[in-house]
């Protein structure tokens, strides 16, 4: 997975979406091309306020880290090895996340040498959430994203994917789990199938560039995804 996406919901929406509480104060806005050490909202279980939304900057840190400097090399984790993870076993047994995204980002190389990018979101315009895991550094609640292998039509563009999290399996992400590992499988392929691989402008590989033309589709020369392409 490439470390772009966009999330562009309010913090209003988004605590309603998933029955949060809201203690982002004002510090969220729409952004559609999120990049690694960028504030962006996801969702927790706090033991005292239960279900909140909050500010988190993408790229994990240890609470055990000297520094914040590596954080832009931790915004992925990989599901196949969190759970052994020295850096990402504990939140995830213990502090994983759901980190709302409208869709995002991989790159395709052209048969001409150049980089295709595309944009990856539901077809009926709901939000997904990425599986994360969280830990607090300092005065920094800081997160990374767990991947996985890519499934069906979605390998076309990456070999690597987020791991999805259904609405019906929110709760169970949330919630204490006395075999985390379990929640680690990918969505059904049928649910996959509603998500649209779309492609978009070079814009969004300038991370200065922001605002809704990122996700607008632009007409490619090759209709079928990965046909002559190679995986970026």
């Amino acid at each position: 997975m490439c470390g772009r996406y966009a999330t562009t919901r309010s913090a209003a929406d988004l605590s309603a979406l998933f029955e949060s509480y809201d203690e982002t104060d004002g510090r969220l806005g729409p952004d559609h091309n999120v990049a690694p050490t960028d504030p962006v909202p996801l969702v927790r279980v706090d033991s005292d306020a239960g279900r909140v939304l909050s500010v988190g900057r993408w790229g994990l840190v240890p609470h055990w880290s000297r520094s914040a400097a590596g954080a832009a090399r931790m915004i992925n984790a990989r599901a196949e090895t969190v759970a052994t993870s020295r850096a990402y076993a504990d939140p995830f047994a213990r502090r994983r996340c759901l980190v709302p995204a409208d869709g995002w980002y991989e790159w395709v190389r052209r048969p001409d040498g150049g980089k295709q990018p595309y944009y990856l979101t539901p077809q009926d315009g709901s939000v997904l959430a990425f599986a994360g895991i969280w830990s607090r550094w300092e005065s920094l609640l800081t997160f990374s994203v767990l991947t996985t292998a890519a499934v069906g039509e979605l390998a076309e563009v990456h070999d690597r994917m987020p791991l999805l999290v259904p609405r019906q399996r929110w709760d169970d992400w949330l919630a204490p789990a006395d075999d985390p590992a379990a929640l680690l499988a990918p969505p059904p392929p049928g649910w996959l199938a509603g998500l649209e691989i779309r492609p978009v402008g070079p814009a969004v590989g300038d991370v200065r560039n922001d605002g809704p033309g990122l996700v607008q589709r632009v007409p490619v020369p090759q209709e079928r995804v990965g046909e002559e392409m190679t995986l970026f």
